[in-house]
């Protein structure tokens, strides 16, 4: 975990350190907080091999479709409501069709580590923006380019 600033407002960077299949393990102690809100106070950053490589969603709630990590944190927080922004991760070619954990779990060829190095700069705007004016103006900026 991480803690700062970020135009005068308090952040955290929960990483978790389990398995990804136990994501939500990490927001335990936020449940416990009289005036933390997950649908306003947590912004979850995920792959989603549902998305090609290069491309990017920001999305106020869902369902976790195959992600694990996201089944443990819908499980813990009871809730779909909760906003995310997903990276994509599905290759051009088929390497994803086979064992999907295998694919998931190998590193990007070096054409998709360039491409997922080029978001960055879009992935951190679209984090200041979902923290400055919310999930809908970030949702706003970033979908309709990403």
């Amino acid at each position: 975990m991480a803690a700062g600033l970020v135009d005068g407002a308090k952040v955290r960077l929960v990483k978790p350190q389990t398995y990804y299949n136990r994501s939500g393990d990490a927001l335990r102690p936020y449940l416990r907080q009289p005036f933390w809100a997950p649908a306003a106070d947590l912004l979850v950053v995920c792959d989603d091999v549902a998305l090609p490589v290069g491309r990017y969603r920001v999305r106020p709630q869902g369902s976790a479709g195959g992600s694990n990590g996201l089944k443990s944190i819908e499980h813990t927080l009871r809730s779909q409501a909760y906003p995310r922004l997903r990276i994509g991760t599905r290759p051009s070619d088929d390497r994803a069709l086979g064992d999907l954990a295998e694919f998931v779990l190998s590193p990007f060829d070096p054409i998709e580590r360039q491409e997922v190095g080029a978001l960055l700069p879009k992935l951190v705007d679209a984090c200041a923006t979902w923290l400055r004016e919310g999930t809908l103006a970030a949702m706003n900026k970033h979908n309709a380019n990403a």
